[in-house]
């Protein structure tokens, strides 16, 4: 099949040097209206979209994002691989601000989002043991270090609800779990895109030390807003490499993102609500249309 890669992000990856044909278009969903509309283009013969998650003007807080509907519309377009780019705290001097971090685990400490395509009707469990795509974290990290930015490979991000920061009690917390970044939007983000059957790769930039570091006290936005800018053009440049290393004929994939659904599927066909069948056409057609 041919592969169709999505970046989500914000305002510093809407221009993307060299995407050819470049249009925005309204992608409706059952689930919702997306954050915003979907960019898509070509980089030489990949077809690559870009997903402003808070929307253009940063219009979505955290918890108010449409996750499932950016997920599902991605899923509706023909995506087949996502690489989620996001600002986030660090728990770890040696992840300084400046620094990307390959992300390959997450604790969930968000509560007030729907945090799944399935429910009562169509009951689904899907394993997120190892919730990110080794082959596409891999492409990720190389093509960060190829655009001259620290990159550590691996790290636990701590999804908060947000939309404040984090206590000094809470931050030295997370840091005791043994976490190395905080943010607040890549959960229900990975969970729905492995749902999704959708490879996904999660980059978080560092902006701050969150609150824990005695020498630099609180979150400052405009701190945050000032290492954000300095990042955009290495970001936009990953981008670019990650569209140039992944082939547009995708095979399956090695660990099996594209198979999540195959057993995940509990409720007997015959007692299935049709309507969320219905709902579900793109994220589960796979195996719905199968008659798993």
């Amino acid at each position: 099949m041919d592969r169709h890669l999505a970046i989500i992000g914000g305002s510093g990856l809407y221009q993307i040097d060299g995407l050819q044909g470049a249009a925005w278009q309204e992608v409706e969903s059952p689930f919702g209206t997306p954050s915003d509309a979907i960019l898509t283009g070509r980089l030489g013969d990949l077809t690559l979209s870009f997903l402003p998650r808070h929307g253009r003007g940063h219009v979505h807080s955290p918890t108010d994002v449409p996750y499932r509907a950016n997920i599902d519309a991605l899923k509706r377009i023909g995506v087949t691989d996502v690489v989620s780019v996001s600002a986030c705290g660090s728990f770890r001097e040696e992840m300084a601000p400046g620094d990307f971090v390959i992300v390959d685990q997450f604790i969930d400490r968000t509560f007030a989002r729907d945090k799944s395509f399935f429910g009562s009707g169509c009951v689904a469990h899907v394993s997120v043991a190892h919730p990110v795509c080794p082959h596409l974290s891999d492409v990720a990290e190389a093509a960060a270090r190829d655009a001259g930015v620290t990159v550590h490979k691996g790290g636990t991000y701590l999804a908060m609800e947000g939309p404040q920061f984090s206590s000094l009690a809470e931050s030295r917390m997370y840091r005791a779990w043994g976490c190395d970044v905080i943010g607040m939007t890549n959960m229900p983000e990975a969970k729905l895109a492995r749902e999704a059957e959708l490879c996904y790769a999660s980059v978080a930039m560092i902006t701050d030390y969150d609150s824990w570091h005695p020498d630099h006290g609180a979150v400052d936005i405009t701190a945050i807003i000032e290492t954000l800018h300095g990042n955009a053009a290495a970001a936009r440049a990953m981008v670019l490499g990650i569209a140039k290393a992944l082939s547009p004929d995708r095979s399956a994939c090695d660990a099996g993102c594209d198979r999540a659904l195959d057993h995940a599927i509990m409720t007997a066909p015959g007692a299935r609500d049709a309507d969320m069948i219905a709902r579900l056409d793109a994220v589960a057609g796979r195996v719905l249309h199968a008659g798993n």
